[in-house]
């Protein structure tokens, strides 16, 4: 699943490929979207909302989309070839030469003006934390909430609680914090909580750039992605296993994570 700091870069490539074209073909695959609508209005801004995409227009509407595991948008010049099958396309939005092609999203979403503030899901949204500056009191608050029988490395990924985390972060912020993911709540001090989803902002935020030495290698990242090999740290072996509600993998080292 694309993590809020992946979401990030995607919007700021959408934004300036769209904003401030009319739109001039719009087609869908996802039943009971009706996109004709949008030719000849207006992208006016296109935002990222923790993992969410939201395009606006000048009409108020806005066109929501999540990637979950499988989506992803590209851009393309008239002509150009596409780097996925057509088949694969959900979305297609052009402007004039210019398109934009959302590949396999599995939520696709035309809101009224003002429809995000009453969504269910995004409307319920914790905190996002690539925005600065992080609003770490109701970070808190919003884990003061969650039952301390909850693990930890389910409550990072609880978008809930923060937004945009995903497993990688999860997984980095718990090592450089100490934590291993199957703690609960009660076992450990709110404030370390905290102080897990800041090292998780922090670290995604130094991935906004177009390179960045945490993306696609797991040689750069202390645990994720790198189960079997030796903690850079201490040498012990790195293990991973299935964690939290959502049974996503977890990666941790058992001597600088010692377990519950």
């Amino acid at each position: 699943m694309p993590e809020g700091d992946t979401i990030y870069r995607t919007a700021t490539t959408l934004r300036r490929w769209l904003a401030g074209r009319q739109v001039t073909a719009a087609r869908t695959t996802a039943p009971a979207v009706g996109l004709g609508t949008l030719v000849g209005d207006t992208v006016v801004d296109v935002k990222p909302r923790a993992k969410h995409l939201l395009i606006r227009f000048e009409s108020g509407r806005i066109l929501h989309t999540h990637m979950r595991m499988t989506g992803s948008w590209h851009v393309y010049t008239s002509g150009d070839p596409w780097h996925r099958p057509p088949s694969q396309a959900r979305i297609v939005l052009e402007t004039g030469e210019r398109l934009a092609v959302c590949f396999s999203a599995p939520v696709i979403e035309l809101l009224r003006p003002g429809g995000d503030r009453l969504h269910p899901v995004l409307a319920a949204l914790g905190p996002d934390v690539l925005v600065e500056p992080l609003d770490v009191d109701e970070v808190r608050e919003r884990v003061l909430r969650q039952p301390g029988s909850n693990e930890i490395g389910d409550v990072l990924l609880d978008q809930r609680v923060a937004s945009g985390i995903g497993n990688i972060y999860r997984c980095e912020a718990l090592f450089l914090g100490g934590i291993h993911p199957r703690r609960s709540l009660g076992e450990i001090e709110t404030d370390a909580v905290v102080q897990a989803v800041e090292t998780a902002a922090r670290l995604m935020k130094t991935n906004l750039g177009p390179t960045s030495p945490h993306r696609g290698d797991s040689r750069h990242r202390w645990v994720y992605d790198r189960a079997g090999r030796p903690c850079a740290r201490c040498g012990t072996t790195i293990r991973s296993g299935r964690v939290g509600s959502q049974a996503r993998t977890a990666y941790w080292c058992p001597r600088c994570q010692p377990p519950p």
